[in-house]
């Protein structure tokens, strides 16, 4: 099974297009980020056709994250905000070649779920365009309270409302052992929604080679259901240097 390196949280130390090549030195098939927003998106491509590596996804602008934004998308009130970051994110994903958008949905309750499915939408139509994919995430409402998507098949049933054929869903199994568990059997119950896999330890968001969730066995899981696509290594490395905590991809690689 191959890997992405989320370099949101990996090789943080170094530029975006430095982290690209580092982790094609390091042995990943592909590579993701969040926000990269600050970095010219001709000097990201000129890395991604280095290195022959490609970019899995990135992140919709969060907003305000000093204010305590995490999203935009599902928030009534900031409907304009919410569809600029839509249009930077599509716009540089597209110069970058990238395959998909993560649009983030903000912390709010259940009142911002039309606004939401407006707002992906509108999203879906403007990426079609360029081929790209657009993404949904449940996150745990742990390390992001009131996330207005905390749950495997609230997200299923976003999907399912808005009908879009380019919109899918980001299965972080970090973020769903959390919040429901039973990871083998929402996976598969799921895998015809699902754009994209990500891993990392619970409790500790660390490596994927110690913790609650026997990745092994999972991984197997995932690639007995014929999944092939790289699983985007989403975790913090536990020493805070990205290449001292690499042996788990040693191992895990075929």
């Amino acid at each position: 099974m191959n890997f992405s390196a989320n370099l949101g949280f990996l090789f943080t130390e170094l530029t975006l297009p430095e982290a690209i090549r580092a982790a094609k030195t390091a042995g990943f098939a592909a590579v993701e980020c969040h926000f990269p927003y600050d970095v010219p998106p001709a000097d990201v491509k000129a890395a991604l056709d280095e290195t022959g590596l490609p970019m899995l996804g990135l992140n919709t602008r969060p907003g305000d994250t000093a204010s305590g934004d995490f999203g935009l998308a599902a928030l009534p009130s900031r409907r304009d905000e919410a569809r600029q970051a839509i249009e930077q994110a599509v716009a540089y994903g597209a110069a970058i070649g990238a395959r998909n958008v993560h649009v983030m949905a903000g912390k709010i309750g259940v009142a911002g779920e039309a606004t939401f499915h407006e707002n992906l939408a509108f999203a879906c139509d403007l990426a079609a365009g360029h081929d790209i994919g657009i993404l949904i995430e449940p996150i745990n409402q742990r390390d992001a309270p009131g996330y207005h998507l905390s749950r495997v098949e609230q997200a299923a049933d976003v999907i399912a409302a808005v009908g879009k054929p380019n919109l899918r869903m980001m299965f972080d199994c970090y973020h769903t052992q959390i919040m429901q568990g039973d990871l083998t059997r929402r996976i598969e119950r799921h895998l015809p929604l699902v754009g994209h896999i990500q891993i990392a330890a619970v409790p500790d968001r660390g490596e994927p080679n110690e913790g609650e969730v026997n990745f092994p066995a999972l991984l197997n899981s995932i690639r007995a259901l014929g999944y092939t696509a790289p699983i985007g290594a989403e975790y913090r490395p536990r020493s805070g240097n990205t290449h001292d905590g690499l042996g788990w991809l040693t191992a895990y690689r075929p």
